[in-house]
């Protein structure tokens, strides 16, 4: 996946939170039955040297599990988290094999509304 919108799209589907990343799994309904993944770590993270290590684990993981225990016909993202890169990598594929049993298990979330407010603001009064 190279496009934002289909990261924001995949936002909208089913989360896994693991300690060292968060797994979004969005079905396409395109009728396509290939497995997209992307992969994404923020500047929080690091510099580029570290966040770049961890896309190279991520993609090695995505490139050996995703295969035989990802969704077919949906898009996979991985977010990097701050504890990832000094995670064991057999740990992260314990962890990677554990979000998509999940995912598989849980029903779609429902899709989140950005213009609604949890708390209706109080009203402002005038010359203040």
């Amino acid at each position: 996946m190279a496009r934002r919108a289909d990261f924001l799209a995949a936002n909208r589907g089913r989360r896994a939170p693991m300690p060292g990343f968060v797994l979004l799994v969005r079905e396409r309904g395109d009728g396509d039955p290939a497995m997209r993944y992307g992969i994404t770590v923020t500047k929080k993270i690091g510099g580029a040297v570290i966040r770049n290590r961890m896309k190279r684990r991520f993609r090695v993981l995505a490139r050996e599990l995703l295969p035989a225990l990802g969704v077919a016909g949906a898009d996979h993202v991985l977010i990097g988290r701050e504890g990832g890169i000094e995670r064991d990598f057999a740990l992260l594929r314990g962890e990677l094999t554990k979000a998509l049993g999940k995912i598989m298990t849980r029903p779609a979330d429902q899709p989140r509304d950005p213009g609604r407010r949890k708390s209706p603001r109080p009203p402002q009064q005038p010359g203040r």
